[in-house]
């Protein structure tokens, strides 16, 4: 997994949480958060204002109901 594989799933789906990227590209939180960060410092994505719960099944712990979305 890198960068231009994050940025490529982010635009291609303009909304996702922590968790989608996390099960999608097979990356741990520790290795995922400084591309997000590398990512919204280039301006191309920016951290989504959300509720603090999600409206599936609401067993992911919160901080994996982070969102993100292409600018």
């Amino acid at each position: 997994m890198n960068l231009q594989e994050l940025q490529e799933f982010v635009f291609n789906f303009q909304r996702v949480s922590i968790a989608e990227m996390k099960l999608y590209l097979q990356i741990d939180g520790d290795s995922l958060n400084p591309l997000l960060e590398s990512l919204v410092k280039q301006g191309l994505i920016q951290k989504s204002l959300t509720s603090s719960e999600c409206k599936t099944c609401q067993k992911c712990p919160s901080e994996e109901i982070e969102f993100y979305e292409w600018v």
